[in-house]
């Protein structure tokens, strides 16, 4: 599995080992699970409150249902780590941190100052999103 590059969390890291989605639910002291393309995040909502780390697995950048997990797991209230793994490119990380993103394990390493650059991009932001932040019109309109 690869290491993790970037985390935006101060929590201690989960050193338990994730486990498969398809076998999260037939053990009853899991902290960390592994959701794979295809696999629906909504089958984690009965169990939000012991999950302690999703790992969403990203296996080429251009398949984004990692996306939709992770906005489904934020919205239902999930306030754990949630970590992309795998084809994680830089230009995509804003993208993972507005869904809920917030700790990544790139297949290949990112370089530090591109990854930074990457996520200090844009001040300001057109939509509502998981990372919380105010959309112009909300700045704009009370």
């Amino acid at each position: 599995m690869a290491e993790v590059q970037l985390r935006f969390r101060d929590d201690a890291p989960v050193s338990d080992p994730a486990l498969p989605l398809s076998s999260f639910g037939e053990t009853s002291n899991a902290a960390a699970v592994r959701i794979e393309p295809g696999e629906d995040a909504r089958a984690l909502l009965p169990h939000l409150d012991r999950i302690r780390l999703v790992e969403v697995t990203f296996p080429a950048f251009t398949d984004g249902r990692g996306y939709s997990s992770a906005r489904i797991l934020r919205e239902a209230g999930y306030t754990g780590e949630l970590r992309a793994v795998g084809d994680v490119l830089v230009d995509q990380l804003g993208h993972m941190r507005r869904c809920g993103f917030d700790s990544f394990a790139p297949g290949q390493p990112l370089d530090a100052d591109d990854a930074r650059n990457a996520l200090e991009r844009w001040a300001d932001v057109y939509q509502a999103a998981a990372d919380g932040r105010a959309a112009i019109w909300q700045k704009r309109h009370g």
